[in-house]
């Protein structure tokens, strides 16, 4: 049986207390009650109870729910006040706080239904927070009795115990007290399989982000909440002008084919010159709406994965709304990127509907360019942007329903967290990815020298790349402990700098054919620009769990295979690339010694909601909890050094931050090109690389969290919170190419739409100095001096869950 520390803490009884009580039934016996009388259910000082009125009764988990799993137990009538149905005297109602001045039995709930804490003097909060929710949807309260007269029980961190044993339905609390998790798998202490079964059926849906990243801000009772700013937003002009289409103009950008050429808000005036163009595009999931409203053209939005443009730099002005690329806009029917195009192609092969989840690899700063997208059914499929859309996809066995996906620094490999639903358990699907140049793939080799933006040549799967997916190949399944079976995010890092990676800007004249070439990887000047270690970090929410997994052997295997091969044998394992078992990759059943292992699994107070790794060292992971902290762990000196080392007492949690509650997306800040009057040691004083975004879906806000250079210490910097945002579930900060940006793109669920904001200049450093927005000017600043800016909405038919972007040329 597998007990959390805080729950050993919570199980201390009175043995006297227990003593003085009357055993009425052994566990799966009757009893019979001639009054109304209290019931303990229990054993070992771990108790649920009932106010229960004369008549026979069962002494069951089914009656009482579990709440000790693996343990006999008893039915007991309390030998206390609450015996006669009083539970004590009123201490506060719910929610609020109370405070006492002695160690003090408090019973919390109502209608006879109560959970039981030894509380010692001091400020105490009655809410579910606190105790559980012992009966969901009923205004609770607290009573106090001394210890020495009323029995203990129940633990706070096993979910909700009492009439029902189970918690259905999320309660709301108008202050936001709220920590009962909708659909929760966990049923009296341990994961039932009706509820496993049932959650995985839902997986695409509604009911399951209720699951994964609730509660709601409504639910929190902060969706209407008041008197928050609403910041500028500048007027959206077109772009029409410069649209080689005009007939009168000059203009050279190759839109308006559809009569779209994508607006302007910053700069200017427009000029038919493009200058340093760039441009970021943005991929997101979201729940299809069943009937959109009458704006959007579609009737079905199933596929629901779409792509905009969320920064455009060029002829002399900046986009920053967010809208569809005129790279890719295929008119009205296609809502202007409410369908990704690289969707829009995969439908018309097989059925797509209901993601996930989406991610991307950020390990290479703005060249790490497309995401992946995994669906309810198992299928995984590469989204595109602009001037990278190669497609490919694969699909996971049946009975392995995905929950999350990660994928590692330079685009090595995918990982999926899935529950496999025959044998109750949770993995993570390891898939090796190929990276490739604009319409190449295994079959279709080399291409042409203007599609290449620096891939790949040839398919190399489980090399480092750019992120234009052409392949990948499901090569095993790492079990997690049987104390996690529900896994619901991840999060992978190589630990290797951006600036290792990027010493190979292009991979397109790297011909890793060339013997000599690959001895330059195994040994030679290119022997750290590829990652031989790494860490995923698993979570599982209903648990209260997370599990770190060793990826070293996967990364040192191709290493292995890649570099220090003979001529022959790599001839030979790259000719024999396919599906099969012992063909590259090769699966894990064929080459095991490759094969991550779990190293460690830690027990957390609360449910864990959010999770990161850092991209290079210090090497920590960042595990958010539903009441609001953002936990930092220590990985060591090892696990993540590349040349070895690791031991499972180096990963401790070092501190922890406050933030807003329920933190459901933890951000990488990106990397802000700077200069000539840069803010950025204004806006970033530790630099970029040591501060986080986090998004508080329960308080509607955004917080930029800083910590020091070591990150062992850190405290919130700067938080946001807007009129316009009313449930943001995740966050992605821009990308910069030569422009200096501080954009933030927030995908607001309840919100049903897509969000920009500025929180600092644009400065353009690599357009001429003449420019509207160039550093010698001083920038284009936020509008009317404000902290603040609005770039504008993307409405989306739905309601949006995952963001990522990329810098696109």
């Amino acid at each position: 049986m597998h007990l959390s520390a805080a729950t050993l803490t919570l199980a201390v009884l009175s043995l006297s207390a227990q003593a003085q009580s009357t055993l009425l039934s052994n566990q799966n016996g009757t009893f019979r009650l001639t009054a109304t009388t209290t019931v303990l259910y229990g054993a070992n000082g771990t108790f649920t109870q009932k106010s229960l009125t004369a008549g026979t009764y069962n002494c069951t988990d089914n009656f009482f729910g579990d709440p000790l799993w693996g343990v006999v137990k008893a039915c007991y009538s309390a030998a206390s006040t609450a015996a006669s149905g009083n539970p004590g005297t009123l201490l506060a109602t719910q929610p609020s706080t109370f405070q006492l001045t002695a160690t003090t039995v408090v019973s919390y709930g109502a209608n006879g239904v109560f959970v039981q804490k030894t509380l010692q003097p001091g400020l105490q909060y009655c809410n579910d927070a606190f105790f559980g929710d012992p009966i969901p949807g009923v205004t609770k309260a607290c009573y106090g009795a001394t210890s020495t007269t009323t029995t203990t029980s129940p633990s706070t961190t096993t979910g909700s115990t009492g009439s029902t044993g189970s918690t259905t339905s999320t309660p709301v609390a108008t202050n936001g007290t709220v920590t009962a998790v909708s659909g929760d798998v966990v049923v009296n202490g341990a994961v039932s399989n009706a509820e496993y079964q049932a959650m995985a059926q839902k997986m695409g849906t509604d009911a399951a982000i209720a699951y994964r990243y609730g509660p709601s801000s409504a639910e929190y009772g902060t969706a209407t909440q008041g008197g928050l700013p609403t910041y500028g937003k500048r007027q959206s002009q077109s772009m029409n002008m410069v649209s080689i289409q005009n007939p009168n103009g000059q203009g050279n950008r190759g839109c308006g084919w559809t009569s779209w050429c994508g607006t302007w808000q910053i700069g200017g005036p427009l000029e038919y010159y493009w200058g340093d163009y760039s441009s970021n595009i943005l991929n997101f999931a979201y729940i299809a709406d069943s009937n959109p409203d009458s704006s959007f053209y579609k009737k079905s939005y199933a596929p629901a994965v779409g792509s905009l443009q969320v920064l455009n730099v060029g002829h002399n002005v900046t986009s920053v709304e967010p809208e569809p690329s005129w790279t890719t806009y295929g008119g009205a029917a296609n809502d202007g990127g409410a369908i990704d195009t690289n969707i829009d192609k995969y439908k018309n092969s097989f059925t797509l509907e209901k993601p996930v989840a989406l991610a991307k690899c950020y390990g290479r700063g703005g060249w790490c360019t497309n995401s992946l997208a995994v669906y309810a059914d198992g299928r995984i499929v590469g989204v595109g942007s602009n001037t990278s859309h190669n497609l490919f996809n694969t699909k996971l066995p049946a009975g392995k329903v995905p929950t999350a996906l990660t994928i590692t620094n330079s685009g090595e490999f995918a990982l999926v967290t899935v529950w496999d639903t025959s044998a109750m358990r949770g993995q993570i699907a390891v898939l090796a990815l190929g990276d490739g140049c604009q319409g190449c793939s295994m079959s279709n080799e080399g291409g042409s020298w203007f599609a290449n933006w620096g891939n790949w040549k040839r398919v190399y799967p489980g090399a480092p790349g750019l992120g234009n997916y052409n392949y990948a190949k499901l090569i095993g399944f790492v079990d997690l402990p049987d104390t996690l079976k529900a896994p619901t995010e991840i999060s992978a890092s190589t630990g290797l700098s951006r600036w290792d990676y990027e010493a190979v800007r292009s991979f397109w004249n790297t011909d890793l054919d060339n013997q000599n070439v690959r001895a330059r990887f195994a040994s030679g000047d290119l022997a750290n620009t590829y990652a031989r270690a790494g860490m995923a970090v698993v979570i599982s929410k209903s648990e209260k769990r997370a599990a770190f997994v060793d990826l070293r052997p996967l990364f040192a295997y191709y290493k292995q295979q890649y570099f220090t091969q003979s001529q022959s044998g790599f001839s030979s394992m790259i000719a024999n690339r396919g599906e099969g078992a012992g063909q590259w990759p090769y699966t894990f059943d064929a080459a095991p010694a490759q094969k991550p292992s779990v190293v460690k699994v830690v027990d957390l107070a609360n449910r864990p909601t959010a999770v990161k790794v850092s991209l290079e060292a210090p090497h920590r992971a960042f595990i958010a909890t539903q009441e609001g902290k953002l936990r930092v762990f220590d990985l060591g000196n090892g696990y993540l050094n590349q040349a070895g080392g690791g031991s499972p007492s180096d990963i401790a949690e070092k501190f922890s931050v406050d933030v807003g509650r329920n933190p459901t997306n933890i951000g990488y800040v990106k990397d802000h090109a700077s200069g000539t009057n840069s803010p950025i040691k204004n806006l970033y004083p530790n630099t970029p690389q040591k501060e986080l975004i986090v998004t508080s879906r329960g308080d509607r806000k955004l917080q930029w969290v800083r910590f020091d250079s070591g990150f062992n210490s850190g405290s919130v910097a700067r938080t946001f919170q807007e009129s316009r945002v009313i449930d943001p579930i995740a966050t992605e900060d821009n990308e910069n190419h030569g422009t200096e940006s501080y954009i933030v793109s927030i995908a607001d669920y309840s919100g049903k739409g897509i969000h920009n904001f500025l929180y600092g200049p644009i400065l353009w450093h690599t357009n001429d100095s003449s420019k509207a927005c160039a550093p010698s000017k001083g920038g284009c600043q936020l509008l009317n001096g404000a902290a603040y800016e609005y770039g504008g909405t993307f409405k989306v038919p739905g309601k949006p869950f995952h963001a990522g972007l990329a810098n696109i040329n």
